[in-house]
């Protein structure tokens, strides 16, 4: 009996003093500014290895669901991949890119092949964590991913509106099928077609009917080697036979690092793309021409003016050098030629982006494959960065002059 009272009276005290000690807790402390830089300075440095995993440290947001967080360019992640032809396993890949972008910090963010730090310039970059894509149900699936992409692009950006009207999305996938609702995002916030540049292995402009398949469905028309197809069957591609432009519009998009096979015995697969208004060039053509001769080409057929849609399969690598992915392909480019090509590219004027089929159980245990995401986005932000800093730029003023900048 002794014991039970003793223990009850331990009891009553230790919760007499948690009551009495939380008390003190209602006592709002009002910190200074210089107190927060302090404790900032102490305590918010981030190593590679330490803190938790978002794309290269950045400040995270559920965005989807906090909308007053703003933002000129978002990290959004689509993990997404049973639109696949092969092998899945890309919906791992938003996942492995973050965590092979660990080295990527902004006080160690400085690109010396664009000469810019995208983490510290004018643009707030977020993390804005995954849209949560159905995994069962690939027609609601593509329902989400559209109506997250839409909500995200449609916001007001942190910039000026004279630089930037709508902030800029680079998603990382997920299987590429996730290109088409990011394609009818983009007409449906800015009313228009843009163009595409499509690094690849494969043309991914496949007629549905190219799959064949006793069980065709209207959902299986929705794969990652026919959106681009759908894209321009929906007007949604510049130049595209139902796309709203003119007769004087019909500006090509640009296949870039191509290996694949084709259907059949001939050449229909090529007829087929050139119809819809692409230029291709072959992986070999990097031997030919140099990456200096890739870079020009595509220069010269998509200019510096109109909007781009950026869209890189890391299929596109040699499976040397990206072996984590879902249709690999001998014969492709080296990781470093890719980055060469993009830094040369970086004059074009990106409404947006995407790095997909990272499929990280195919991958070695060195990561290279995500790694070579990782680098590919980074340069991705480097180049929508640097684009801002030169419209900038044209004035000698800190926004460009004139009404309100129009990306598209």
């Amino acid at each position: 009996m002794k014991l039970r009272v003793a223990a009850w009276l331990a009891l009553s005290y230790g919760s007499a003093l948690v009551r009495a000690c939380g008390g003190h807790g209602h006592q709002v402390r009002e910190w200074s500014q210089e107190e927060l830089d302090k404790l900032e300075k102490k305590w918010g440095t981030e190593w590679g290895y330490s803190g938790i995993t978002t794309f290269a440290h950045l400040e995270y947001h559920k965005c989807l669901t906090t909308p007053s967080e703003l933002f000129d360019i978002a990290i959004i992640g689509a993990p997404f991949d049973t639109a696949v032809s092969y092998r899945p396993g890309a919906r791992f890949g938003p996942r492995a890119i973050r965590a092979a972008s660990a080295r990527q910090t902004s006080f160690r963010g400085f690109n010396p092949r664009a000469n810019i730090n995208p983490y510290q310039s004018w643009a707030r970059i977020l993390d804005c964590g995954d849209v949560p894509v159905v995994p069962a149900d690939n027609a609601v699936a593509l329902r989400q991913m559209t109506a997250a992409f839409t909500e995200l692009g449609s916001r007001a950006a942190v910039a000026s509106p004279q630089l930037l009207t709508r902030p800029k999305l680079v998603t990382l996938g997920g299987d590429h099928s996730l290109s088409l609702p990011a394609l009818r995002a983009l007409n449906a916030i800015y009313g228009k077609p843009v163009r595409v540049l499509h690094f690849d292995a494969h043309l991914d402009t496949w007629h549905p009917a190219k799959y064949p398949n006793y069980w065709a469905s209207e959902q299986a028309r929705f794969n990652h080697g026919s959106m681009f197809w759908l894209a321009g069957e929906e007007g949604l591609i510049v130049g595209s036979n139902s796309s709203n432009t003119g007769a004087g519009e019909k500006k090509p998009s640009v296949h870039a690092g191509l290996r694949t096979r084709l259907s059949g015995t001939d050449f229909a697969d090529y007829e087929d793309d050139t119809a819809q208004n692409w230029v291709r060039i072959s992986s070999d053509e990097v031997d030919d021409l140099g990456t200096q001769g890739v870079i020009d080409q595509i220069m010269k057929t998509l200019g510096t003016e109109d909007p781009v849609y950026l869209s890189v399969d890391i299929d596109v690598l040699d499976p040397a050098f990206a072996p984590g992915t879902g249709t690999p392909e001998p014969g492709g480019w080296t990781t470093r030629e890719l980055i060469r090509v993009l830094r040369g590219v970086e004059g074009l004027n990106l409404v947006g982006a995407d790095v997909v089929e990272v499929a990280p159980a195919y991958q070695g245990a060195g990561e290279e494959t995500a790694l070579a995401a990782a680098q590919v986005v980074f340069e991705l932000l480097s180049s929508m960065v640097k684009r801002g800093l030169v419209e900038m730029g044209k004035t000698g003023r800190d926004e460009p002059v004139g009404g309100e900048k129009d990306e598209l």
